[in-house]
């Protein structure tokens, strides 16, 4: 059985050099009626428990350690018994919120994490942060990206531990090697395509 992909809408607030913004942040649970992995346990972790249900919770994926998709993540943790894992690139970002609790794991440029028969590949794409990954679920035509990718072009870098050009290179040798019709699953707002933005990225600043 394939897993199928469920997205829950939880809203909160970032910050970030003291200076803090109010966000809608997407969650995504991956799994079926067995078991499931969340991917960026942000903000609301009563909700994120409720949408797991009576299911096994496997791992608690965050795509890179800024408050505002990491901020949930221990106390769904501890609720679970599931493991955080995150880029340790990324420990930097995530000590900003959590310096008194350390990741359960590391995730590596490659890697396979398996759910309900589904391989998710973890992509490494340095730029929004330096630890920021994606994971590519190729039999399920989709993508997760986190703040690297969105309906309208890179995410955000003007802001600390952040790199513009760092961010177009991951985008255009990492993801622009998808295929055109992978659904882009971002972790702010509405959804993409990987061909879509492609052809948008023409307009882009040149790093």
């Amino acid at each position: 059985m394939t897993a199928n992909v469920v997205n829950l809408v939880t809203s909160g607030v970032f910050e970030l050099d003291g200076g803090s913004w109010d966000v809608d942040n997407n969650v995504w649970l991956v799994g079926d009626e067995r078991e499931v992995i969340v991917i960026d346990a942000a903000h609301d972790a009563d909700a994120i428990e409720k949408a797991v249900g009576e299911r096994a919770l496997r791992a608690i994926v965050s795509t890179h350690g800024h408050n505002d998709h990491v901020n949930a993540a221990p106390e769904l943790a501890r609720r679970t018994g599931a493991p955080i894992l995150l880029h340790p690139d990324d420990r930097v970002v995530w000590d900003l919120t959590h310096p008194e609790r350390a990741p359960d794991g590391e995730l590596r440029d490659e890697q396979v994490l398996s759910i309900a028969g589904t391989e998710l590949t973890v992509l490494h794409t340095p730029g929004h942060a330096p630890g920021a990954v994606c994971l590519h679920a190729p039999s399920l035509g989709v993508v997760f990206t986190g703040d690297t990718l969105f309906n309208g072009g890179p995410g955000a870098t003007g802001r600390s531990y952040s790199d513009y050009p760092t961010i177009v290179r991951s985008i255009q040798d990492r993801l622009f090697a998808l295929p055109d019709e992978t659904t882009v699953h971002t972790g702010h707002g509405e959804g993409t395509t990987i061909g879509a933005e492609r052809a948008a990225s023409s307009g882009w600043e040149k790093p």
